[in-house]
């Protein structure tokens, strides 16, 4: 497969062009400026496959009904640390974000905030909502279901999602570190971007219907989960997390992004959020988070390597060069964003990796 071609555009640029293509479905200018943040910020920092790859899905379930745009949203505090944020099938984005307000606003208060977001949409990369805890000197951990599309270990057939884990901590004079991945070898969307850009994916990625590795994006039935059963065990914990802890369904009963495009989604996600300086001097913790980032680049790197980095590190580097060069978004999905077109019509009723039968 050959790479397409691409076209460069600032972050600023982005937002702006996928706001507007959502508040042509219908969202409202409110909700739509929060998902066109979330995806321009992981394009900005090279995860296209949250980016605006994703914006004909969000427009079409938007078009058709499929999200609540005048959603009820309402937080009911359970505990005093606690909470579930009721997200009404409001889009995702907007919902998860009010609730890490709440989360954030507990853990102030008395040094921890765990708030589950009850029937939300798809919220994009959960890295957008753990650096603005961080921001706010906040140690976050989220996590959150996703639709069944990854085989179990020693299985030959899908039963849990990718179930991604984010992670952040504040640094001092430094931007936080961010950590986010899917529990399987690459998440999904990984795979949409490879077909977007019409390129070829590792073998160690995805099976195809006969449950062999695959180089071909289009080919791909279900993903795998990383290293084996330990990526195994660890979407099965978002998995409780997520779900059967906020009263959802589990595993492969999760709700489909494209079965049904015209009715809600009943998705879970809970945000973790530690007060450093109920435990610590803040003013220490982050100068040893510090520390320890400046004794990972000094570590002696191994063949083929020029330096160590801390894990999600790569994404802030990515975003830097994007600064000075331009974000690169397919042409085919730019040319999408300043067209007229609303949606492509191509996902309801499509499978779990969003093809028609």
């Amino acid at each position: 497969m050959t790479e397409l071609e691409m076209v460069r555009v600032t972050e600023s640029e982005l937002h702006e062009l996928i706001q507007k293509k959502l508040e042509k479905a219908g969202l409202s200018s409110l909700h739509a400026n929060t998902v066109a943040e979330t995806l321009a910020f992981a394009d900005a920092r090279g995860i296209h496959s949250h980016g605006a790859v994703r914006v004909d899905y969000y427009a079409e379930r938007i078009a058709k009904g499929g999200s609540n745009l005048t959603p009820n949203f309402k937080f009911n505090q359970t505990g005093p640390s606690t909470g579930i944020f009721e997200a009404d099938n409001g889009v995702g984005h907007y919902a998860s974000n009010e609730a890490l307000k709440e989360a954030i606003r507990l853990a102030k208060e008395t040094g921890i905030g765990v708030v589950g977001v009850h029937q939300m949409g798809h919220s994009g990369a959960l890295a957008y909502f753990v650096k603005q805890a961080a921001e706010a000197d906040m140690i976050a951990l989220s996590v959150c279901q996703s639709d069944p599309m990854v085989v179990p270990f020693g299985g030959a057939e899908p039963y849990f999602g990718t179930n991604p884990i984010a992670f952040a901590a504040p640094r001092k004079d430094h931007t936080p570190v961010v950590f986010d991945m899917a529990t399987t070898v690459q998440a999904w969307g990984k795979i949409l971007d490879a077909r977007a850009r019409n390129v070829d994916i590792p073998d160690t990625w995805a099976v195809d219907g006969s449950g062999n590795p695959t180089t071909n994006p289009h080919e791909v039935k279900a993903l795998l989960p990383i290293a084996g059963p330990k990526g195994y065990g660890l979407m099965m914990m978002v998995d409780i997390l997520s779900g059967t802890l906020l009263g959802l369904p589990f595993g492969k009963h999760v709700s489909s992004m494209y079965t049904d495009i015209t009715a809600g989604r009943n998705l879970g996600q809970l945000h973790i959020i530690i007060n450093p300086s109920f435990f610590t001097d803040l003013d220490k913790f982050k100068a040893d988070v510090n520390q320890m980032v400046e004794e990972l680049h000094n570590t002696k790197p191994a063949s083929g390597f020029d330096q160590v980095l801390y894990p999600g590190e790569l994404s802030e580097i990515v975003s830097e060069k994007y600064k000075k060069e331009g974000i690169p978004i397919v042409k085919e999905i730019y040319d999408y964003l300043v067209s007229e077109t609303i949606h492509f019509n191509r996902y309801d009723k499509a499978s779990a990796f969003g093809e028609q039968d």
